[in-house]
């Protein structure tokens, strides 16, 4: 089970993934190509060429999981044409609404930036 936690980072692979790759194939794009490890419970999001399949991988703590989800109708959004370098940074919500097919996902950010610690601290002295 997916946890809901905003503090969950959720990082996208921005270009098509072979549909046919699993865990291994998967991890080691993971920790190649972006540059992340996998056990550290972060959610990686892969989508194939056509854009009608998508992949989510994590580790939950006792082994790695991969979720599956095909279209039966319409595509994904193409990650991959945001023009960004390196992952896509997503919220539970956007990969949520990414799932479902939604377009706006591929355009715009949908959701405010986390806040860090140093958005908490008080100033001394205000």
């Amino acid at each position: 089970m997916i946890g809901l936690s905003r503090a969950l980072r959720v990082y996208a692979y921005a270009a098509p993934v072979d549909m046919r790759k699993a865990y291994e194939g998967l991890s080691a794009i993971v920790r190649n190509e972006l540059r992340r490890d996998v056990m550290q419970g972060e959610l990686f999001l892969f989508a194939g060429k056509t854009r009608r399949r998508a992949k989510v991988l994590l580790f939950d703590g006792t082994g790695l999981c991969v979720y599956m989800k095909r279209l039966d109708k319409g595509r994904f959004a193409a990650l991959w044409e945001r023009g960004t370098e390196g992952p896509v940074e997503m919220t539970l919500s956007e990969l949520a609404l990414f799932l479902e097919g939604s377009e706006l996902i591929g355009r715009r950010a949908l959701s405010p930036a986390a806040i860090s610690p140093d958005d908490l601290a008080f100033a001394i002295g205000s």
